[in-house]
């Protein structure tokens, strides 16, 4: 009969659990770092773990993003001839449209003002829809002028458009030898602060979504769910304990994004939307406004007109008796260069749906008054 030796107490520990433990502590990886150790093999895992989401990411951005910017590099804003002056002698003089948030082509806009051609020309902005650069606009607008003999320009914009102008015409006023008559502000707010509630904040819900989804400045494939979520007040109750969604409306909003914001060609981009809507938050208007209240080189100093309903009310966008205080305090008032246009029967920046009011103005006050600030024309020697 066998007798039993019982196993020595070392070899009992080669099968322990803390033996085990310490086995494969010394066999992972980074084991044998002894400075930072802990930390530097939490961000081995880190980084090792980012590897399936940057490869998805590389993915979106090649396929998506990436050719849709390549595709916008190649687009420029243009200048659109919509009318000729009414009489040959002021040719020389052209009034330059802008339009506002969302819009991407002023040339509807400026043919329902067609008292401006008392004044001289009447051309159109068409922005890139990939965004606003308004030296670029600038720039375009001052080759535009001396390809076709133009000797003065003035600025119109309505609602935002009259703050683009207002960079445009700082561009204009201090880089170039072109004459900068005057610009005209329909029912534009000077800063953040003349937006009113609900306009600012659908804006601001728009430029929040852009800056935290990367490439939803291009990409296609974002541009519902960021046009969506600026929408979510259609659809979102968030009066009760959880927020509800109403899907019939869900559904009518989804719809609404994809025949107007998606598909449409005449849609501005969100990479256009953001660009206008950063003009006002950083409140560049009112420095714009500074400057073309110093003289430049023996310059004329630039007018400022501001149109805007009668009663301050009737606009659901702007403060407009907000930006009028404004204008007043950089522009120098009735002692300066600001001449403040009041319409009956007008809402917030709406010359296509009234143009009659907006004529009118122009042609009875507007023109007259930037008329007497054109310089003379030029003594020609033969």
């Amino acid at each position: 009969m066998q007798q039993y030796v019982p196993r020595p107490p070392s070899t009992v520990g080669d099968w322990s659990d803390a033996r085990r433990k310490m086995q494969l502590r010394r066999s992972r990886p980074g084991h044998s770092w002894q400075r930072f150790g802990r930390t530097r093999r939490m961000l081995m895992w880190l980084g090792l773990s980012m590897v399936p989401v940057l490869i998805v990411g590389g993915q979106y951005w090649v396929q998506d993003v990436h050719p849709e910017r390549e595709r916008l590099a190649q687009t420029v804003p243009a200048v659109h001839d919509v009318y000729e002056a009414k009489n040959l002698a002021d040719q020389r003089t052209a009034v330059v449209d802008m339009v506002g948030l969302g819009n991407v082509d002023a040339t509807d806009t400026a043919r329902s003002l067609g008292a401006y051609t008392d004044l001289g020309q009447v051309w159109a902005v068409e922005y890139d829809n990939s965004g606003i650069d308004t030296k670029v606009i600038s720039d375009l607008i001052v080759d535009h002028a001396a390809a076709t003999g133009t000797d003065n320009i003035i600025l119109s914009g309505h609602s935002m458009g009259g703050v683009v102008a207002l960079e445009v015409a700082q561009h204009i006023y201090e880089d170039t030898d072109t004459v900068l008559a005057g610009v005209v502000l329909d029912c534009t707010p000077v800063d953040l602060h003349a937006v009113r509630g609900d306009a600012r904040d659908a804006g601001e819900d728009m430029l929040r979504w852009i800056g935290w989804l990367p490439g939803a400045r291009e990409s296609r494939s974002l541009r519902v769910l960021v046009e969506t979520a600026a929408r979510k007040d259609h659809f979102l109750d968030s009066n009760s304990w959880y927020p509800r969604v109403d899907l019939s409306a869900l559904g009518s909003v989804v719809e609404e994004v994809l025949h107007d914001k998606v598909f449409s060609d005449d849609a501005a981009s969100n990479g256009l939307i953001e660009s206008q809507f950063k003009v006002i938050v950083a409140s560049g208007a009112i420095d714009n406004l500074k400057s073309l209240a110093v003289e430049r080189d023996g310059k004329p100093l630039p007018a400022v007109v501001f149109v805007r309903p009668r009663d301050g009310r009737f606009d659901p966008v702007v403060d407009v008796d907000y930006t009028q205080r404004i204008l007043v305090e950089q522009s120098g008032g009735v002692d300066g260069t600001l001449l403040v246009a009041k319409l009956d029967g007008i809402g917030h920046a709406n010359p296509i749906q009234q143009p009659a009011a907006y004529n009118a103005a122009i042609e009875n006050r507007i023109a007259p008054f930037l008329r007497s600030l054109l310089p003379s024309p030029p003594v020609r020697t033969y």
